[in-house]
């Protein structure tokens, strides 16, 4: 057998209270890639932090060529040809893109100083090579998250690694975003590069592993030939039972009334006057009814959202109606009034406050939770927390743990009982489980459809297609700002919703 590039051999983590990775050893190889997957709080994180320098083990070795190595930090681990992609972003906001890509390798000129022109120049190159339309004098914090994740991705593909780990590195991106991430990924295998992808997403998986290894509580089960395990097991290896059935998708229940009704809604471009982001978008929901808002990158979805939570103020024009009456939604607060709430794509920087309890962040939108002298009444907390996020099914170690402790569904789930205590007419969610695992995710849907059962009206975006035909009732396609199409989930493919989605120019391509 070959000298694997790397191998981690029985590594031991524990955090008070916890035994994250109990004798874990992995095992990867020049040009193969391993599939490392779990649910969330598996370990599959933990152990990463491990191999790229973010964290030191307990116990355990790594090797690298056969030889033992210790990284302190991220940097001696990159400088030794490790690099990580994680689903939580680690750029510098204030910074362009073209810094982060090369933070800390900047290009200077004889006079010793930064050369601002190769600079953008690099980056523009391995931004293209990614075929991502960014420009590299962008600020990263004026950027979404899927482009965000591209600039991540961008940065490690530069530092030419000959040990990359990405960990949900699809969890922000579009079908066609993700299908150029695949082909490089196939692109850095050929270039011998050992590959750890984790991902909950199995069909990204086929043609693309050599391998998959399976974690659950902190121990590493088997890693195996992909090709000699099939679905089933592998969801049952990570679980500990058989993969969660697709409940039977029903029509919505006969509820009368409308729950929201948007007439010509437009959100002008922040930058561009005689723009728009969101263009003349007329969409309703029925009491009990889940609609799914579909889409690629740019389509406006989250920006829909945003502007019918009044994230947008005085740049949104057109109705909104709630339970058939006219409502003023000129910011968060009238939104909430008028019986909206809105789970954010981004759970961690626009869902949480990580610092907080789960208690304190659920309690964060519930007025009325103060006592006579006008501070929080921690037992009015308490008695409205317990009974939502047990409901929800809530499973993290205390309420009162920091928020930032949480596995990603549990997150999740505090966001959703965040909005649920202050009783909403309609519920607004923006890719509800991205980054979540296949039984955090089966519950979370599971949670929607009971709430929908009550007679609540549920919009929800989300760019898989077959979570969007697995839970809506009804979807609707946007493209460019605009509604290209609209259709029952019952007998609708997904080539169908991707036609719709489809850029105008690309769809007249395709019928001609």
């Amino acid at each position: 057998m070959t000298v694997p590039v790397m191998l981690a051999r029985g590594v031991t983590k524990a955090f008070p209270g916890v035994k994250a990775l109990d004798n874990v050893t992995l095992r990867l190889e020049a040009g193969r890639m391993v599939a490392l997957v779990g649910e969330n709080g598996a370990g599959k994180s933990t152990l990463m932090s491990v191999l790229s320098g973010v964290i030191q083990p307990d116990a355990g070795a790594i090797e690298l060529d056969g030889h033992a190595v210790r990284f302190a930090n991220t940097r001696q681990a990159r400088q030794s040809g490790v690099s990580a992609i994680f689903q939580e972003l680690s750029l510098a906001t204030n910074l362009t893109v073209a810094q982060n890509i090369l933070l800390g390798s900047e290009p200077v000129t004889a006079l010793g100083r930064i050369d601002y022109g190769r600079m953008n120049e690099t980056a523009r190159r391995v931004l293209d090579r990614l075929g991502l339309q960014i420009s590299p004098t962008a600020r990263v914090g004026s950027l979404r998250v899927a482009q965000q994740q591209g600039v991540e991705i961008a940065r490690a593909i530069r530092e030419k690694a000959r040990v990359l780990i990405m960990d949900e590195p699809t969890s922000a991106l579009g079908r066609e975003e993700t299908q150029r991430l695949l082909r490089l990924v196939v692109d850095l295998k050929r270039d011998a590069v050992a590959i750890v992808y984790i991902t909950h997403k199995f069909e990204e998986l086929a043609g693309l592993a050599d391998e998959i290894a399976v974690m659950r509580d902190g121990r590493l089960l088997t890693q195996a030939p992909y090709a000699d395990m099939t679905q089933q097991e592998v969801v049952r290896l990570m679980v500990g039972r058989e993969e969660p059935g697709t409940a039977a998708r029903n029509e919505a229940q006969a509820v009368a009334g409308t729950a929201l009704e948007v007439r010509s809604l437009s959100l002008r471009h922040p930058i561009r006057p005689n723009d728009y982001v969101v263009r003349d978008v007329s969409l309703r929901v029925g009491r009990g009814e889940i609609v799914g808002l579909f889409g690629l990158i740019g389509a406006g979805r989250t920006e829909l959202l945003e502007a019918l939570f009044g994230a947008h103020g005085q740049r949104t024009s057109g109705e909104i109606l709630v339970h058939e009456s006219p409502v003023r939604v000129r910011s968060p607060a009238e939104a909430v009034g008028a019986g909206l709430a809105l789970a954010p794509e981004d759970r961690k920087h626009d869902g949480l406050v990580l610092g907080m309890s789960s208690r304190e962040n659920v309690a964060l939108a519930r007025t009325g939770l103060r006592n006579s002298l006008a501070f929080l009444s921690r037992a009015s907390e308490a008695a409205l927390v317990s009974p939502l996020l047990q409901r929800l099914g809530f499973k993290g170690p205390s309420v009162e743990e920091p928020a930032r402790s949480l596995s990603g569904g549990n997150q999740q789930k505090v966001v959703l009982a965040k909005w649920l205590a202050v009783g909403p007419k309609v519920l607004l969610l923006d890719e509800p489980t991205r980054g979540i695992d296949v039984r955090a995710k089966s519950d979370f849907h599971q949670c929607i459809r009971e709430l929908a059962a009550r007679g609540m009206g549920i919009l929800f975006a989300s760019s898989e297609i077959p979570e969007v035909l697995g839970l809506a009732h009804r979807i609707i396609v946007l493209s460019q700002g605009s509604v290209t199409g609209e259709f029952r989930a019952v007998g609708t493919t997904p080539d169908q919703l991707l036609t719709a989605a489809l850029p105008r120019t690309s769809r007249e391509a395709m019928l001609t």
